[in-house]
């Protein structure tokens, strides 16, 4: 008997990619009234209108279109869900595990953003997109809390070797407000001389001649980096970062159409 050469055709479950960003800034309140006695490291969420996960908190996110870079895709979806455009912008992880999403496989390629809190005030806010602190989450869908805690693992690693703390500080800080930055994302309280003696060595700081008045204290001396801060992963020369207008306020809808 003569076998049949014909391969069996196969159909594949449509794997879905989408793009999500993790958004940290140091802050002592939610922008709705709530604060905390010492800052820390807050985030912004969106609430998820439709199943699955209907009804919970997520990260901001959306599908990556056929003509967008990836980096194209986090500014926007940012842009449009906060209104936000963070300094600092940079690829963390992708995500692809098989049951991360009961309704499709979807794979997200998660970033990470750093934006001072002066910033982070101008957070378009609302129902469903509000500040979170970091150590004091809501449930999430999917997988998203494993995801925020991933990006404060880096962040914490990172803050240890790099200038990355400029993110949440302006141009020019005292010690004392870098030392509050250390403070926040490492959960822990530093020796402030010893604080001192670790960033005058390390070579990331200068000290200017400038002092920061006004206050209860003392003037303090102002700082500045050795390098400023810029994104890892910038959008693509000429191309705009909306993909929606940005001049009036999402839809509810818009504001939680984001993927696993």
């Amino acid at each position: 008997m003569q076998r049949s050469t014909t391969p069996v055709e196969q159909t594949d479950p449509q794997v879905g990619l989408a793009v999500s960003t993790v958004i940290f800034t140091l802050r002592a309140d939610d922008g709705f009234g709530a604060t905390d006695p010492e800052p820390g490291i807050w985030l912004p969420l969106v609430r998820r209108i439709r199943e699955p996960y209907d009804g919970l908190w997520a990260l901001p996110g959306g599908p990556l279109g056929a003509a967008e870079s990836l980096a194209d895709a986090a500014s926007s979806t940012l842009e449009t869900t906060t209104s936000l455009r963070p300094r600092y912008l940079e690829q963390l992880y992708a995500f692809g595990d098989l049951d991360r999403s009961p309704a499709e496989r979807v794979v997200s390629i998660v970033y990470w953003a750093l934006v001072g809190s002066d910033e982070a005030k101008r957070t378009r806010l609302g129902q469903n997109v509000r500040w979170f602190p970091a150590d004091s989450l809501p449930p999430l869908a999917f997988d998203h809390r494993d995801i925020v805690e991933y990006a404060l693992w880096r962040l914490r690693n990172k803050l240890e070797y790099s200038h990355i703390a400029h993110a949440f500080l302006g141009e020019t800080f005292t010690l004392s407000e870098l030392r509050e930055v250390h403070e926040a994302v490492l959960q822990k309280q530093l020796d402030p001389a010893n604080f001192r003696r670790q960033v005058e060595s390390s070579g990331l700081v200068l000290q200017t001649d400038e002092l920061r008045t006004g206050g209860r204290h003392r003037p303090a001396r102002l700082y500045r980096w050795t390098q400023p801060v810029t994104r890892p992963e910038a959008p693509s020369p000429g191309r705009s970062t909306n993909r929606r207008p940005t001049t009036s306020t999402p839809t509810t809808r818009q504001q939680s159409e984001e993927p696993a």
